[in-house]
């Protein structure tokens, strides 16, 4: 026996249950709004009413209130772009692979910084152009001392610190 596919069956739309998880998956980027600072809130693209709806879920403090209330966050978040959004929320998510690569590649220009010349100073610059040289130069200098003389390495970690203000500086972040 010969089954028959029915092309007029296929009608493209979604099922009851896929609508329902796309719903719940908008409620729940709607709740780690709620945990943004406002500054980082403000540089995304959100409409004014969920802006205000971000701003007012703090005040629902019992359960059932909030729980509507984030629907409520999760009624509005139909209406804005979500990707660029979990774009700016990935970057700032320590669990996410994105984040882990950007850490990682910043690990790595401290310690080029650190064993290499002015030239890797120079190729830094070039990517950050922000970025103070002499302050930079005058660190890694500590570094090299601190890795010589075997101490504590705290030159290293205000690198580190300094480099990753810059990124995200430059990435809008900040």
């Amino acid at each position: 026996m010969v089954d028959s596919y029915d092309d007029s069956l296929d009608t493209g739309e979604k099922s009851k249950s896929q609508v329902k998880r796309e719903l719940h998956a908008l409620v729940d980027l709607g709740e780690r709004l709620t945990t943004l600072k406002p500054d980082l809130l403000a540089k995304l693209p959100l409409t004014d009413a969920l802006r205000r709806a971000l701003g007012d879920a703090s005040k629902h403090t019992a359960n059932i209130a909030r729980k509507r209330h984030l629907m409520f966050i999760g009624k509005l978040m139909r209406d804005q772009d979500t990707d660029a959004i979990l774009t700016l929320l990935d970057q700032l998510d320590a669990s996410t692979r994105q984040y882990n690569e950007r850490f990682h590649g910043l690990e790595r220009w401290r310690d080029r910084l650190i064993a290499g010349d002015d030239g890797v100073l120079e190729k830094f610059v070039i990517d950050y152009p922000e970025a103070d040289r002499q302050q930079l130069r005058s660190l890694i200098r500590q570094a090299q001392h601190e890795l010589a003389t075997n101490k504590p390495p705290a030159s290293n970690r205000k690198i580190f610190k300094y480099i990753r203000e810059l990124d995200e500086t430059q990435r809008g972040l900040r």
